[in-house]
């Protein structure tokens, strides 16, 4: 007798495995369900680079820190909440895709970018949970996703950055030093050759 259970299909596991948050941190978890959330209530179909840099603002004090804070930071979160009566309006016919970045199927929910840019939070941290003895975290965080966003300069996020006045290369460089405290640099040369490989 078979079970009736239906089986899980590849693309059902692999979407599972885009928002499973065991390999996550407590803040890069709830940043995702607060993207997954305002997507929702701003109409969109997906959720983009956009709405992950405004949950990872609102959740995580690590990427808010990477900031430099003052009137361009206010800026930016003035241009993040505006999103659903401003440009935003015209992001919601299309998809984020900038076909810079290998495209990443997976992940229902996600514009191509923003499932990338989980994909790369996710290797950073394998990076360093191979390299444990270098001191680096086991999970991924939220200035990982934090890097991997800015990495394309075709993402919405970073539009939304150069708007507010953010240098994307400056803000990934701070990202990159809260990254790199109590590690060892062999692990981000290891990280990078990972990135270069994908």
């Amino acid at each position: 007798m078979h079970p009736r259970t239906p089986r899980q299909s590849a693309r059902d596991e692999a979407v599972h495995a885009m928002d499973d948050d065991a390999g996550l941190s407590a803040e890069l978890a709830a940043a995702l369900a607060g993207a997954r959330r305002r997507a929702v209530r701003d109409g969109d179909r997906q959720i983009d680079t956009a709405h992950l840099l405004h949950s990872l603002l609102e959740y995580d004090p690590e990427v808010r820190a990477a900031f430099d804070g003052g009137p361009r930071l206010a800026r930016l979160l003035g241009y993040l909440v505006q999103r659903s009566i401003g440009y935003g309006l015209r992001w919601q016919s299309s998809v984020e895709d900038s076909g810079a970045l290998p495209a990443v199927t997976v992940g229902e929910g996600y514009s191509p970018l923003a499932a990338a840019a989980m994909a790369n939070a996710r290797v950073r941290a394998a990076a360093r949970r191979a390299h444990a003895d270098f001191g680096g975290g086991d999970r991924a965080r939220g200035v990982d996703l934090l890097v991997a966003i800015v990495d394309d300069p075709g993402a919405r996020a970073v539009e939304v950055l150069t708007r507010a006045g953010v240098d994307a290369g400056e803000l990934r460089a701070r990202a990159e030093a809260a990254l790199r405290c109590g590690r060892d640099d062999g692990v981000e040369e290891y990280v990078r050759g990972g990135e270069a490989a994908r």
